[in-house]
């Protein structure tokens, strides 16, 4: 069962953004956008048996078989039946793929559909929803069709069910640190570590700045909408914290010292006996990780991952700094006091392309900090889209004038402090599903995910 047998092919997925540069029209845009998600999700999971697709793998993951089914019963509903005014391809799924009707855990006690029969069912409801397209008018009166916002809602759920699905692959037998394959994956080696003669933080001056979208066709409704922020002066890191570094706040007893850890922090260090990393382990005076079931020393110079918001928030105490608030981090990340106004990404205007972001699986791990300096923030800040999810310090909460569209369940019901804001994709990330203004929100606790992060401090 080898997870990375096609990981070559994920390396298409920043070049299959930059082609829709040329696809003005919304259909054919469409139509390349749901290809290209589908041949991905079939390439992650095709080398897989059916028992490690069946299997639950972890109770904080789905089985990889609900996932897939999931993602064609979410088509249906959203391309299909409300776009398309269609009555389904099988609305008697709906019930036992419907996320928030059943939690991960129980999910492996369902009657689902089989791989054989998951296939089936994507398929004729890709069909079905192809047939829509070609049907319907992308009328910009109509909110759910304007500017194709419905097709963006589902290739973008199904690019984040990639990357969950990539989570799971991760946590296949990690714990044993048993290799699900002969070799190690094997796709194209990141850039080499460059030479950091940068300085380590960089200045953001004081000032207010335009935060979210209203401009984004396939922005969510927790991007949404513009508001102004008035932000006093900071420092940022440049770049994310690297393995190095966070191996030095373990030398230094980061995980022993109580005064560095909020209660909350503490009391789940002590709980869940944290002492590294996940999927870290100690040889002598270094130290090892499970990368997809294979085993290899940790790289100094990579943003550190699978590390919780309490982890981030502990190290950046022992740093004499903190965490960025997604205020400041979406500031560092696009705004450009030169222009007097936002880039939409941090590099500029113009589509990710593979020397400037780490996105997409395409080296399935993060590049070594410095290895994208054209990719670089007008403050100077590097790497804040692609390789490693960051965490921020602030609770996920509405924006002022905060409209929810088109369902309540995408970003309402989850309003509140048990959960903190990531930003900036991950390696894993597809670029058409993470933008500056993308916001991901997980509970602090979360390790199984790509995140990591790099910390912030008043001037």
């Amino acid at each position: 069962m080898d997870v990375a047998t096609d990981a070559g092919r994920h390396g298409r997925s920043v070049a299959d953004l930059a082609d829709l540069a040329d696809l003005t029209d919304l259909k054919e845009r469409a139509a390349h956008e749901l290809a290209t998600v589908r041949r991905r999700s079939l390439d992650l999971l095709d080398p897989l048996d059916e028992r490690a697709l069946t299997r639950q793998h972890s109770q904080l993951m789905s089985p990889l078989v609900w996932d897939l089914a999931h993602v064609g019963n979410y088509e249906d509903l959203w391309l299909v039946r409300a776009a398309g005014g269609e009555p389904g391809v099988a609305p008697s799924l709906d019930a036992m793929y419907d996320a928030f009707r059943h939690v991960r855990a129980d999910r492996p006690r369902l009657p689902l559909l089989n791989p054989v029969e998951a296939h089936r069912y994507i398929g004729d409801v890709r069909s079905r929803a192809l047939e829509v397209i070609e049907a319907i008018e992308f009328d910009p009166a109509v909110p759910l069709l304007a500017e194709g916002f419905v097709v963006g809602l589902v290739v973008q759920h199904e690019h984040q069910h990639d990357e969950t699905m990539l989570a799971t692959l991760q946590l296949m037998d990690g714990d044993g640190y048993r290799p699900l394959a002969p070799t190690p994956p094997t796709p194209p080696a990141p850039p080499a570590a460059p030479r950091l003669d940068r300085p380590a933080e960089v200045l953001v001056p004081a000032g207010d700045f335009e935060m979210g979208t209203d401009d984004d066709g396939w922005a969510y409704d927790n991007e949404r909408p513009r508001h102004t922020v008035d932000l006093p002066a900071f420092w940022i890191d440049r770049w994310p914290v690297t393995n190095a570094a966070f191996q030095g706040f373990i030398a230094d007893g980061g995980y022993r010292r109580r005064d560095l850890w909020s209660p909350a922090g503490w009391a789940f260090r002590v709980q869940s006996r944290l002492a590294a990393p996940k999927f870290w382990r100690p040889d002598g005076a270094s130290w090892l990780r499970n990368r997809f079931g294979w085993v290899e020393e940790v790289p100094p110079d990579e943003p550190v991952q699978h590390v919780c918001w309490y982890e981030a928030d502990a190290f950046a105490r022992w740093a004499g700094k903190r965490l960025p608030t997604e205020q400041e981090w979406e500031k560092a990340a696009r705004w450009s006091p030169e222009r007097g106004g936002a880039r939409a990404f941090p590099w500029g205007n113009g589509v990710p392309s593979e020397d400037v972001v780490n996105l997409g699986g395409r080296f399935f791990r993060p590049a070594p900090v410095g290895a994208f300096p054209d990719g670089a923030a007008p403050c100077g800040a590097e790497q804040l889209m692609g390789d490693v999810w960051e965490w921020t310090a602030s609770d996920f909460a509405p924006y002022p004038g905060f409209a929810s569209f088109p369902y309540p369940e995408y970003s309402e019901v989850f309003f509140g402090p048990a959960y903190k804001v990531l930003r900036g994709g991950s390696w894993a990330t597809h670029p058409s599903a993470v933008r500056t203004t993308f916001r991901n929100w997980d509970y602090p606790i979360r390790r199984q995910i790509f995140a990591g992060f790099r910390c912030a401090r008043d001037a």
